[in-house]
């Protein structure tokens, strides 16, 4: 992978002096992309699986291959088992609710959890009279595995779970969760919006009920997630919307929908962010999964190495770059979140992330007051990371304690 001629794919590299290092917040997007995103608006904005002209027959064909092109990504061989949806938080949402739990059913979840794939739960909890077990993760975010199959005895209905942390960037053994939880008789989610991204993610391997991920992570459009589900969990999981696509026949009196994915698809799609979605699967599958998890990996250990000694500095997740994906976390001593990120910016265009991360609960439990974050992906270099190494540095030296 030729990183210097992979940033010419990205008009955002070309044309902004700054270093952009809050991927895991959002991604940059390449030209293909966006062409592909215009493409739609310009040559065929029509409506699919309604329309039988030229036009409208070209989106349901564009359809089609955006969900074949899902299926061969992940290593499955059902792209019906793939609905489009907003985000990841959209696809937790709709499974948890959809599930029809009732009172007393047991959720496991861990202490770690974005709050997406928290507050659905709780929420249920209030409204339905579910449980919710926590299993532990250490101090430096990784899963307590026997903390985690107590918590699966006894009755466990479901277990939603990360596939790597936002902010940790510790990455959980799913495959070994998915089978602990089915021996245990417990449905499997994955939240897979930070693993998706940044790894080779086969499903059939892994073998989750639900698969959940957010396309603008991934180099795809804003406002496109995807939910993945096995065939006969995708028949019996009830829709969060009616009406539009989603409608086979109804009377007066009765209603009978269509099958899935068109079952949770209602009303008009985004057809463009659809066609989007093709062309970041298509970008990434060039590049090599393979290939983007190793510059990870590469700039991960740099950036550990290039801050070790940097004046105040305490990390969130492990010390050791192996055992995290594309996220650094970290405070300075003397400095908020909010005033290290704004600094950075102002020091050299350091654009990073600071705050909760969305896993308000995860910082309660460690008792951190939140992080800076930077993260890392396929497009940034060994320079990006030196030049945040550097205005770190001094941010901690002229403003730290």
């Amino acid at each position: 992978m030729d990183i210097s001629s992979l940033r010419n794919d990205f008009p955002t590299m070309r044309n902004n002096r700054g270093v952009y290092l809050d991927s895991a917040c959002q991604s940059l997007r390449p030209d293909s992309v966006i062409e592909a995103i215009l493409g739609y608006y310009n040559e065929y904005p029509s409506c699919g699986g309604r329309s039988v002209h030229a036009m409208g027959s070209r989106v349901s064909m564009a359809v089609d291959a955006a969900r074949e092109a899902l299926a061969g990504f992940f290593g499955t061989d059902d792209p019906d088992c793939y609905v489009f949806c907003k985000n990841a938080t959209e696809a937790l949402n709709t499974v948890a609710f959809g599930l029809s739990l009732k009172k007393g059913d047991t959720v496991v979840t861990t202490d770690s959890e974005h709050n997406s794939n928290h507050v659905p739960w709780l929420v249920l909890s209030e409204e339905k009279g579910t449980r919710r077990r926590y299993a532990k993760t250490t101090d430096e975010g990784e899963l307590d595995m026997e903390s985690f199959k107590e918590s699966v005895e006894g009755g466990t209905k479901v277990v939603s779970i990360i596939h790597a942390s936002n902010v940790t960037g510790c990455v959980m053994p799913v495959a070994e969760i998915s089978e602990i939880a089915h021996d245990a008789g417990a449905k499997v989610i994955i939240d897979g919006a930070q693993a998706a991204p940044h790894m080779k993610v086969d499903l059939d391997k892994i073998d989750p009920d639900f698969y959940c991920l957010s396309m603008h992570k991934m180099l795809g459009p804003s406002g496109m997630g995807v939910l993945y589900g096995k065939s006969e969990e995708l028949a019996t999981l009830r829709p969060l919307s009616y009406g539009g696509g989603t409608v086979g026949l109804a009377t007066y009196d009765s209603v009978k929908l269509t099958p899935a994915p068109e079952k949770f698809e209602a009303g008009l799609q985004d057809y463009a962010g659809i066609a989007g979605t093709k062309a970041a699967l298509d970008y990434l599958s060039e590049a090599g999964m393979e290939n983007v998890e190793a510059q990870d990996r590469k700039l991960m250990r740099q950036m550990v190495r290039e801050t070790e000694d940097v004046k105040g500095l305490k990390l969130v997740g492990p010390s050791d770059p192996d055992r995290r994906s594309s996220v650094f976390s970290f405070n300075v001593d003397g400095l908020s979140p909010h005033d290290t990120a704004l600094m950075l910016d102002n020091i050299d265009g350091i654009m990073i992330r600071s705050g909760l991360h969305c896993a308000h609960s995860f910082f309660e439990g460690k008792k951190i007051g939140g992080s800076a974050r930077a993260s890392v992906y396929l497009y940034n270099d060994a320079e990006d990371v030196s030049r945040f190494s550097s205005a770190l540095r001094k941010a901690a030296e002229a403003f730290g304690r």
